[in-house]
């Protein structure tokens, strides 16, 4: 099994791409290749219109590769790609087979529960699939996904370091209504509030001072959240400094809410869950919050018994080396 270095990868990469600045920069300058207007393109003009562009041109991937009427493993796949920060590894997942991708994928998410288990938890209906062990022809569809979206400029607008900039666009909500199939939609009243009409909600929310606390009970793909959160930036007020609770009754939409608290990094103060806002008297807001305790105390636990191994073997090692020494 081939075990990916995502670090490492990255580092090497970027290496390899300052030398090549380097020695371009002593060459005459001659017109951009496609690949360099590639590498250095801006950031859209209108992302939200870039956003939906990436949707449908994934949609299109997955069908015309026969991937099935699943919509967890596109959503999945497209998620996992939005954690990446540096664009320049699009090249890198472009080389990779379809056998190659579900370790790839599992690592991804791996690095990320090691940092917020809590929502990784929640955003588990999107990665599941990969422990299913998906066959050749789903994982050809799995990486038509993937070239679809990075060919259309996924990471354009994800693969960014100020958090204002990569939250411009919800990249998941587009995507997820569009593999629902409209009667699927109808059925469960599935209709995402218009970026829009959130924009103008979060101003009224944040100029009438709402206070360090954001509640939505019908949370989608985190809309609402995404809107109020960009407010606070332009007003050079920190997401961080606020709670943000929010549900919602389908476990997809919650999970693409879960990952997109992360990539529009709201703060370590995000509680997000799947429950049905009319059912109980706090819409399951205690029964999250004693799981959000539950899953950061075993991260906790994983990562203490993971470092007590580490010095463990660092310990056998210098005595079988002391040993050697002594035999000598």
């Amino acid at each position: 099994m081939v075990q990916f270095d995502l670090f490492g990868e990255v580092e090497q990469k970027l290496e390899e791409r300052a030398k090549q600045r380097a020695e371009d920069a002593a060459k005459p300058k001659g017109p951009p290749t496609p690949a360099s207007r590639r590498r250095h393109r801006a950031f859209p003009s209108d992302p939200r219109r870039h956003a939906s562009d990436v949707a449908d041109n994934v949609i299109a991937a997955w069908f015309s590769h026969y991937g099935g009427s699943r919509m967890d493993v596109p959503l999945g796949t497209v998620a996992a790609l939005c954690f990446f920060r540096e664009p320049l590894v699009e090249d890198w997942l472009l080389t990779l087979q379809p056998a190659q991708l579900p370790q790839l994928l599992r690592e991804i998410w791996g690095v990320q529960w090691m940092a917020r288990p809590d929502l990784i938890e929640v955003a588990r209906p999107l990665h599941d699939w990969i422990e299913e062990k998906p066959d050749e022809y789903q994982l050809k569809a799995v990486q038509a996904v993937m070239h679809a979206a990075i060919h259309k400029g996924l990471l354009d607008l994800t693969a960014r370091d100020d958090p204002y900039a990569r939250s411009e666009a919800d990249v998941l909500s587009p995507l997820l209504t569009g593999l629902r199939h409209k009667s699927d939609k109808k059925w469960r009243g599935e209709y995402h509030t218009p970026p829009c009409v959130t924009d103008l909600m979060a101003e009224i929310l944040v100029h009438d001072d709402h206070g360090p606390t954001i509640r939505e009970p019908a949370l989608g793909s985190g809309g609402m959240f995404r809107s109020v959160a960009q407010t606070l930036r332009f007003r050079d007020l920190n997401p961080h400094d606020y709670t943000w609770f929010g549900n919602d009754i389908d476990p997809l939409a919650t999970a693409c809410a879960a990952v997109n608290a992360i990539i529009w990094d709201l703060g370590p103060r995000t509680v997000i869950w799947c429950a049905d806002s009319l059912a109980t008297e706090d819409a399951g807001l205690t029964k999250a919050l004693a799981e959000r305790e539950a899953v950061i105390k075993h991260r906790n636990a994983v990562v203490e018994q993971a470092l007590f191994e580490r010095r463990a073997r660092r310990m056998l090692h210098a005595f079988n080396q002391l040993l050697d020494g002594a035999a000598a």
